[in-house]
């Protein structure tokens, strides 16, 4: 009936997902957070979006990369049958109608988090979170004072970011299942667990912060009055999140997988074009801030969640 996609991705730059404008508090600029855990998320909207558009890239197709409103000829997608990018993301053809898209991205979580330690960088996450994104973890329960960690021989407090945790002394593993995912070797060796309450305050306290300033197009100086900063999540952060495959028009009218650029994509699913429009994200970025070196996102891993 349908298809659980789990991805992996990590951060190659800062990534400032905006929440639409200026806000009350310690920037001005912040970035979209979950309700109940205030940690930093990536939107799920944010992913189709991009996905969406760098797919219609590669597939040559520019008129398919938005959402399609409007009677003008320009703002239609070209809704057809054969198309991959309408068939995975749906079309809007104005008066017409249209149809629902075959996938459906869900907010990317924080799973590992780059503190600064003085043990070097090290990478903040909970038992919990590494349980749910699909992990099989061997770790001890832990108040909000203490920290486990994988790190061989270390048997001392540990400081991450300003605040100091003493030192659990268990074992920590961290177990992939026979998953892929690329460079997990470089931070499986350098984890730090800590108390679910606790994760939110060290994220949220480590977040990249900037401060920059608007440009007179007239002038080519700074504006006047117009100073601001803004947040991010920093490089080297770990997320997850799934991709559901709900292909409820595949019998009466399948993928359009003999369709030139499919095959030379080699894209047999909607999936495939989702993962192939999302691994020029690590080219490309998503996000704000893209002229100031900001977004760029890598696919690290994926693999399909089992419900049986």
């Amino acid at each position: 009936m349908y298809t659980q996609q789990r991805l992996v991705l990590m951060t190659l730059d800062p990534v400032h997902i905006g929440t639409g404008g200026y806000r009350l508090g310690r920037v001005d600029l912040s970035i979209a957070r979950e309700p109940g855990t205030n940690l930093p998320k990536i939107p799920g909207t944010s992913l189709a979006g991009a996905a969406r558009s760098y797919a219609a890239m590669r597939y040559e197709k520019p008129q398919c990369a938005g959402q399609g409103g409007g009677d003008k000829p320009e703002k239609k997608h070209c809704g057809e049958p054969t198309c991959p990018i309408c068939y995975t993301f749906g079309n809007i053809r104005g008066t017409e109608g249209g149809n629902a898209g075959a996938v459906s991205l869900a907010d990317a979580q924080l799973l590992l988090f780059p503190v600064h330690s003085m043990a070097g960088p090290v990478w903040v996450t909970t038992k919990a979170r590494l349980i749910e994104a699909g992990f099989a973890v061997t770790a001890p329960d832990l108040s909000r004072e203490q920290f486990a960690t994988t790190l061989t021989g270390w048997a001392k407090p540990l400081n991450l970011g300003w605040l100091l945790l003493e030192h659990r002394a268990s074992s920590v593993q961290v177990n992939l299942n026979g998953k892929s995912v690329q460079n997990w070797d470089a931070v499986a060796g350098r984890l730090a667990l800590v108390e679910d309450g606790l994760f939110s305050q060290i994220v949220n306290s480590n977040l990249e912060v900037r401060t920059s300033v608007s440009i007179d197009p007239a002038t080519g100086a700074a504006k006047e009055g117009a100073l601001f900063t803004y947040e991010a999540l920093p490089r080297a952060s770990w997320l997850w999140c799934d991709v559901v495959e709900d292909n409820y028009r595949q019998r009466e009218q399948p993928f359009p997988k003999d369709h030139a650029r499919a095959i030379e994509l080699k894209h047999e699913r909607p999936l495939d074009v989702v993962k192939g429009g999302l691994s020029l994200a690590e080219y490309l970025g998503i996000g704000g801030m893209g002229t100031r070196g900001f977004g760029r996102i890598k696919l690290m891993g994926d693999w399909e969640v089992s419900h049986a």
